[in-house]
């Protein structure tokens, strides 16, 4: 049999068959899948094959993986050198923000649409709670939209609270498997169960099924949507973990850089204190915005400690 995983506890596996029906599912054996050093080898969104354990038992054994078509994954909590997978074969990843309460800064954001870049997933940011901005909340919001649309993202206002927005971008959900991210405070809790008015989603509640509670805020799960399309949420994961990032190929993950990088006079440019640098003569002509150029410094510092 065949079917999609929607849920994962590191040992156990809700998979969904092609009949409709969900099954617990483990793995027999060691799964090494496209030479990844990964904690967990199977994940939410991954296609399956499965058979039964023993007739009569609730339980089946995946027995096969199929080919992803790209995959999110971050540090491992357990290890440090090794992958988490979070989700695999997406269509798009989602970033709850918010302007104020809390503020989501630029940095982060920036962080994670550097690791939508990595892999190959296209990247929408959802600013919410609309209802509580003033004026300068809202030229706020117009201004990082026009920087981040200006550099291929799609960027959208919104207040659960107030229900505004929110059907415009169940548009952008229908008939795609998404993946939603955002820290704490955000408003995502809120989101799911509002595109998704059956889910009663509790932001701990993550996979007391299992019996375990060990490391339950690094799981994901998916849901089907009831207007066509899976969402798949991210409990508690405060931000992608860019992993196996070399430094001299970040500025590749940001577009704008991305376009400029053979105008530099040195091939290896960090865009730092190298002469002839193109991309820093757009920041200070104004064609690559400046905090998005401060994101890319402070990434880049980062690296420099946490390079495998």
């Amino acid at each position: 049999m065949t079917g999609i995983v929607y849920k994962s506890t590191g040992s156990w596996y809700s998979v969904k068959g092609d009949d409709g029906k969900f099954y617990n599912a483990r793995i027999k054996g060691v799964f090494k899948i496209d030479d990844i050093t990964s904690t967990n080898p199977i994940a939410v969104g991954d296609a399956v094959e499965f058979e039964t354990e023993n007739e009569g038992e609730a339980s089946v054994i995946i027995t096969k993986i199929g080919d992803r078509k790209n995959y999110v994954a971050r540090q491992s909590p357990r290890a440090k050198h090794a992958h988490h997978i979070v989700a695999a074969n997406l269509d798009q990843s989602l970033m709850l923000a918010t302007i104020k309460e809390p503020r989501t800064s630029q940095g982060f954001i920036d962080r994670f649409l550097v690791a939508c870049e990595m892999y190959h997933v296209p990247a929408i940011v959802v600013f919410n709670k609309t209802d509580v901005y003033k004026e300068k909340d809202w030229k706020e919001f117009e201004r990082l939209k026009t920087i981040y649309e200006a550099v291929g993202y799609k960027a959208f206002a919104m207040s659960l609270k107030e229900r505004k927005g929110l059907d415009e971008i169940k548009e952008t959900l229908k008939e795609k498997t998404t993946l939603i991210s955002g820290h704490s405070g955000v408003g995502k809790s809120s989101f799911i169960n509002a595109v998704i008015p059956d889910s009663k989603i509790k932001t701990q509640d993550v996979s007391g099924w299992s019996g375990k509670g060990q490391h339950t805020t690094t799981f994901a799960e998916m849901y089907d949507l009831p207007f066509d399309g899976k969402l798949i949420d991210t409990p508690g994961m405060r931000e992608f973990g860019l992993v196996d990032v070399k430094k001299e190929e970040l500025s590749g993950y940001f577009p704008e850089m991305r376009a400029r990088l053979n105008d530099c006079q040195f091939n290896n440019c960090q865009h730092i204190n190298e002469p002839g640098c193109a991309i820093k003569q757009a920041v200070i002509d104004g064609e690559i915005d400046e905090d998005r150029y401060v994101s890319y410094v402070n990434i880049l510092e980062s690296l420099k400690d946490h390079e495998w």
